[in-house]
């Protein structure tokens, strides 16, 4: 079973950046294809990025694309989400997901294996 951590999620002004983190437990994600999900008050969750096994693959949603910087460490079994230029639009609960299939591109929600507790990003304007 992969146990999944969320963490670098905070406060941040417009224009503004944070790195979020995932942290993987209970065993290897260096297999898994990897994504970023957020869900904003009032909204369903929504795909942000993702990363395939090796990190030769990764895709975004249009919001986020020149912004955002999908990465994995498999050695640490960490997933990162490099976040440039916030906007307030981008406030949410950022969620770290996890999935058998190697290459996540245009995956569901519903098909992501394993989900992280997730961590606030608030942006000010």
């Amino acid at each position: 079973q992969v146990q999944l951590v969320e963490s670098g999620g905070g406060l941040a002004q417009a224009g503004g950046s944070l790195r979020l983190s995932c942290a993987a437990s209970g065993r290897t994600i260096s297999t898994y294809g990897m994504g970023w999900f957020r869900q904003a008050p009032g909204k369903e969750r929504a795909f942000v990025a993702s990363i395939s096994w090796n990190g030769g693959n990764t895709d975004y949603t249009d919001s986020v694309k020149g912004r955002f910087t999908i990465s994995r460490d498999n050695a640490k079994n960490t997933v990162y989400l490099e976040m440039n230029n916030l906007k307030p639009e981008d406030t949410a609960v950022y969620y770290c997901a996890a999935t058998i299939r190697f290459d996540p591109r245009r995956l569901g929600t519903n098909e992501y294996n394993h989900w992280g507790q997730g961590t606030q990003v608030t942006v000010s304007s």
